[in-house]
């Protein structure tokens, strides 16, 4: 079974999808993940439900089966591999590696990410906190409490995941030094506003999109939870 780079994409962003839904996902919230037509999405669907990776229910969405399951983890293994590799090993900056993985996703050979593997020590996340599924395709459980955007003033809080990652937001963060493994203090949480914290004696403004892709554990890099939360 050859996939194309664009029903393998469909695969990867259906299982997205599936990650946030409890129902199946419809043609036109895939259309808009990928950004394409919604006739060249159903067009994408066609063919992989023929190839047993896709079901289908009238009127209704789009499911992966267990095997397109297992191709979409295959591929998120080799794009969080990727990333994890351009930064670590050829100082690519974390707001670049995403675009240059998606491009090299579809096209490494099994040896080639199993030596990216080996070279890396094997992580358990890539540079955005997104767990890395290991060679048996098991996806690692995420370690957080919730978002930032929901967080108290007073509590202190580790960032763990950040889900959101156009380019501009990701430069947005790095200019303020906020990164999976920083920790800071809530200070202020505006209604659909900002949300504002102190990060290395930093005062640091958040908008409230991009602080509900920002993923925390409550209290410091050890787990030390504040007063405040400890009550």
């Amino acid at each position: 079974m050859g996939l194309t780079s664009a029903q393998e994409d469909a695969l990867k962003a259906l299982f997205h999808l599936e990650e946030h839904a409890d129902t199946p996902v419809t043609t036109s919230a895939l259309a808009e993940s990928l950004g394409k037509a919604a006739p060249t999405v159903t067009n994408t669907l066609d063919t992989l439900e023929t190839e047993g990776l896709v079901e289908r229910e009238p009127y209704e969405g789009a499911e992966l089966t267990p095997s397109g399951e297992l191709v979409a983890i295959e591929i998120l293994r080799h794009h969080r591999l990727l990333e994890t590799f351009l930064m670590e090993q050829l100082d690519y900056p974390w707001e670049a590696v995403h675009a240059e993985a998606e491009a090299l996703e579809h096209h490494i050979s099994e040896e080639f990410e199993a030596r990216i593997a080996d070279t890396l020590g094997n992580p358990v996340v890539d540079p955005h906190g997104d767990p890395i599924p290991d060679a048996d395709l098991e996806v690692p459980r995420t370690d957080h409490s919730g978002t930032l955007a929901e967080c108290e003033p007073g509590e202190t809080i580790t960032i763990t995941r950040v889900t959101r990652q156009e380019k501009a937001d990701l430069a947005y963060l790095a200019e303020r030094g906020i990164n999976p493994g920083t920790t800071g203090r809530i200070i202020e949480r505006a209604p659909f506003g900002m949300v504002t914290l102190i990060v290395d004696d930093q005062r640091q403004s958040i908008p409230q999109e991009i602080a509900e892709a920002i993923y925390v554990r409550h209290g410091d890099a050890s787990g030390t939870a504040t007063a405040a939360q400890e009550g």
